[in-house]
């Protein structure tokens, strides 16, 4: 199993700084980094719909993976946010060295 994953979410630019700083702050993630700019086309309540998003991209332990998930639920705008997390197949020694000093053992 992978020690780091990446969880992808998209959300109103408006509210990516403070999901972000939330997350740091909390020590759920190590970083986050926000892509402004996306451009979502989904279907919601049977109509398809086209936003500008910021996609965030969060940095986040293994053993903190749950408690970061849910502490992005609790502050997403979204009805149903999309939160996907994806296993990091490699990753580099001493950013990995970091993220463990970010995100103590949880």
């Amino acid at each position: 199993m992978s020690e780091l994953f990446v969880i992808l979410t998209s959300c109103p630019a408006a509210a990516a700084d403070g999901i972000a700083t939330h997350l740091v702050e909390g020590q759920f993630a190590a970083c986050v980094s926000a892509l402004p700019g996306a451009l979502s086309t989904y279907r919601w309540n049977g109509e398809v719909q086209r936003d500008q998003e910021t996609l965030l991209l969060i940095k986040v332990r293994e053993p903190a993976l749950d408690a970061c998930i849910a502490a992005l639920e609790a502050v997403h705008p979204y009805e149903v946010p999309e939160i996907v997390a994806l296993p990091a197949a490699r990753v580099n020694a001493s950013y990995l060295a970091w993220a463990r000093q970010m995100v103590p053992g949880v």
